[in-house]
């Protein structure tokens, strides 16, 4: 039996390696080697083994892991195009996307835990005159929780998987396969603590902050920093939170602006109309009030002799006179309180 069962892992050795050797070209692109680098890494590193099977599908009869790390939707030509390029230079599709085999699904035979680019690559190109690219795919029997390991180890040194895709996966496999102890999935990733925090960071940032940019995809690790201390005390999120929603406003509306751009917005609304002090004029006080955008709006005016305050707006035609009439009223309450 021991015999038997030798030679019957031999033989299955001795096609995968076949298989595999029919599948490695000669010569890769350089997006194709890092994915094959990365499938073998991500191996290594999770220690999972399973019995593979290659072979090329219809994509059709594959769907995307509930649980994948990637914001398939968020897929288009332009994200995909050097992956479409490589399968039309070469054929064919040479890495194989890392799949789990379905059973009492009518519609589907494969879930594709590894290779939402691959998919729509392939997709796309049947769709565009290529109907005869399959989509290459390795089967395996893993659990949910290696199945995210392996996912997160083959994408976390890529360019197009965004900071908030990742951000985002992590949050979610937190609570579903570690019970919310961060130190234990950082012991399993093989990442520090610190490391792995700022990505729960990220994914935590509340929806109406989010909104505020151009596309949560643009959001990034560095920018983690910036926005935390624009949440506390609730009184000054308050102001944070107003601005967010006129800058998503202005998003629905077409309008654009960078990460940096957005976050310096929402961190003047942080500090409110700023009273800058700019010295002393007939030995009395002189201040500068800003709006939000750090503009200045109007100049109070209080001589050292005498009850007078004088005031001088500052109108440039692109203030906000809303802002104009709530300084205003704080200037009078300082004033002329009630």
């Amino acid at each position: 039996m021991a015999k038997r069962n030798q030679g019957f892992a031999a033989g299955l050795a001795a096609n995968i390696a076949a298989l595999q050797k029919d599948a490695a070209p000669a010569s890769h692109r350089p997006t194709e080697t890092l994915v094959s680098r990365g499938n073998t890494l991500a191996e290594l590193s999770t220690g999972v083994k399973s019995v593979k099977t290659q072979q090329r599908v219809d994509p059709a009869k594959c769907k995307m892991w509930v649980h994948h790390n990637r914001d398939y939707g968020a897929l288009d030509y332009t994200r995909c195009q050097d992956l479409i390029e490589s399968i039309k230079a070469q054929g064919k599709q040479e890495v194989p996307a890392i799949v789990r085999r379905l059973t009492g699904d009518p519609d589907y035979d494969f879930e594709v835990i590894c290779g939402a680019r691959r998919h729509w690559s392939v997709s796309w190109l049947r769709q565009h005159n290529y109907p005869e690219i399959g989509f290459f795919i390795e089967a395996r029997e893993i659990t949910d929780e290696e199945a995210f390991r392996i996912s997160d180890l083959e994408n976390r040194a890529r360019e197009d998987l965004t900071d908030f895709e990742r951000a985002r996966d992590y949050l979610r496999a937190l609570e579903q396969y570690y019970g919310g102890k961060q130190k234990d999935m950082a012991e399993r990733l093989n990442v520090t603590p610190s490391w792995l925090s700022r990505y729960l960071d990220l994914a935590r940032l509340p929806f109406e902050l989010v909104q505020a940019f151009q596309s949560p995809h643009d959001l990034r690790i560095k920018h983690v920093t910036q926005l935390k201390p624009l949440m506390k005390p609730p009184v000054k999120y308050e102001q944070v939170e107003r601005r967010a929603a006129e800058l998503a406003k202005d998003v629905k509306a077409g309008g654009a602006l960078s990460p940096a751009e957005v976050i310096k917005q929402l961190a003047i609304a942080y500090k409110g109309p700023q009273k800058v002090r700019i010295g002393a004029r007939g030995g009395g006080q002189h201040e500068t009030i800003m709006d939000k955008a750090g503009k200045p709006i109007m100049t109070v005016h209080k001589p050292k002799r005498g009850e007078g305050v004088s005031i001088t707006l500052i109108p440039d035609g692109k203030g906000n006179r809303a802002e104009v009439l709530a300084a205003f009223k704080d200037v009078l309450t300082a004033y002329w309180p009630e």
